[in-house]
């Protein structure tokens, strides 16, 4: 009974910022490895950014030091703040979650993660 729902997506201006979150369901322990993936069209999946059951976090290339993902357990909610956005950051982005705590890193693949969110679209115009 894992559920993942993602909001806080949207249309801005490029250099703009955006908070995604995704509320989890109780049953998503605090131990669970959380992370965002995005995926634009025509292009795959990839990792955006992975937080472990330390709070320990890891970030692609292409986001790192604008990216700032967290997770605050007594909520049961993970985030994901935007800033100095790109059009290249286009894409939906959705958030993840593994019950295997370990190897908890933006570089980990999509079938490594269980559950998934439905996506909450992000667009960036220039």
């Amino acid at each position: 009974q894992v559920e993942l729902v993602e909001s806080g997506g949207g249309s801005v201006q490029a250099g703009g910022s955006l908070r995604l979150s995704c509320a989890a369901s109780r049953y998503t322990h605090t131990t669970y490895c959380m992370a965002w993936f995005r995926q634009a069209p025509g292009k795959e999946r990839e990792g955006v950014a992975a937080i472990d059951s330390d709070g320990n976090t890891s970030y692609a290339d292409s986001v790192q030091g604008r990216f700032t993902i967290s997770r605050d357990n007594n909520k049961n909610t993970l985030y994901l703040q935007m800033n100095s956005l790109q059009p290249e950051d286009t894409a939906m982005y959705y958030c993840a979650a593994d019950p295997w705590r370990f190897y908890c890193s933006s570089s980990r693949i999509p079938n490594n993660f269980r559950y998934w969110g439905q996506g909450t679209q992000v667009t960036v115009s220039s």
